[in-house]
């Protein structure tokens, strides 16, 4: 009886851990990374350490909570860097007219983003992938055509003040990365349309049996990503002070795509993990400016950012297969 207990037992403790591991494993890793380099240079807890570390979190986080709603529904979108450099573009060209017209302007255009990517899965039926490879691919053409080759200086001083002005000590791109938080956290957690998100993502085609409006669902996700990616875009712009679409944006879809991975949302959709994805945002970017104290080369960077995402991705295998 014991023999055949033991096994069972052991069985039991291995999936536990994997489902810890895919829940909480992100947070207690931030805590080690904390933990280790304050050890290694005390300054890492100071105040200025803290706003230069969300400074660089805050827009892959903005990105990311709209990425998270996108695989929620077991889809993909690769354009969002490229609506940031179009939301670079529209900036300068629309800034005589006010800031808040060319915000406006800039949010428009992840509007006319995530409309187009939407049609093309919902309606068109066309691979996430591809619909929104192709977006990439194009958005940075046009981005690039609209700007010119060469970066332009942005000097408004309310554009700047959203990238580089600090509220009661914090960043206020934090405070504003803060409320887009909640409301997408709202939105998954509390309203009909967060739970029509993750059952789209569960079983679609069981979801257009039972009358859920699937096409709604899947445009309205990417529209969403759209408007985020532009809006970080905008933070993007004020804190460099200058527009360059050519280089802004650059491999941000996977750095959203790995913050909502280990933040613990699965690639197979289904479910989405909000504060998961905050706090996948922030681990990313500690392990950055760790590797970067250490005088570790950004080659090095990558390899350790494709192990976590490898890792993040066999614990979500692992806990789905139980």
């Amino acid at each position: 009886m014991t023999t055949e207990a033991s096994p069972r037992g052991i069985g039991f403790d291995r999936d536990r851990l994997t489902h810890l591991l895919a829940d909480y494993g992100v947070y207690a890793a931030i805590v080690v990374l904390v933990a280790v380099n304050t050890a290694l240079a005390p300054h890492f807890l100071s105040l200025d350490n803290l706003r230069v570390q969300l400074f660089q979190a805050v827009p892959v986080l903005v990105v990311a909570l709209g990425m998270a709603l996108v695989i929620g529904t077991e889809g993909i979108d690769l354009s969002v860097g490229a609506v940031i450099a179009l939301a670079s573009a529209l900036i300068p060209l629309y800034l005589g007219y006010g800031p808040w017209p060319a915000i406006g302007m800039a949010v428009l255009g992840g509007i006319a983003s995530g409309l187009v990517g939407g049609s093309l899965v919902a309606f068109a039926r066309v691979q996430p992938i591809v619909a929104t490879l192709a977006l990439m691919i194009g958005l940075r053409g046009f981005a690039v055509i609209l700007n010119g080759a060469t970066a332009k200086p942005v000097n408004d001083p309310t554009i700047l003040a959203l990238g580089l002005d600090s509220w009661l000590g914090l960043p206020a791109m934090a405070w504003l990365a803060a409320v887009a938080l909640a409301v997408v956290a709202f939105v998954v957690r509390r309203t009909t349309f967060g739970r029509q998100l993750t059952a789209i993502g569960d079983n679609r085609p069981a979801s257009a049996l039972a009358g859920l409006p699937v096409r709604r669902v899947l445009l309205t996700v990417y529209l969403i990503s759209g408007v985020l990616a532009a809006c970080a875009g905008v933070l993007v712009v004020g804190h460099g002070g200058y527009a360059d679409p050519a280089n802004y944006g650059l491999d941000y879809e996977l750095a959203a795509i790995t913050a909502v991975v280990v933040g613990g949302t699965p690639l197979s959709g289904g479910k989405v993990r909000v504060l998961g994805t905050a706090a996948g945002a922030l681990f990313m970017q500690l392990i950055e400016a760790t590797l970067i104290q250490h005088n570790v080369k950004s080659s090095y960077e990558q390899m350790i950012e494709a192990v976590i995402i490898v890792a993040a991705v066999y614990a979500a295998r692992g806990r789905a297969a139980r």
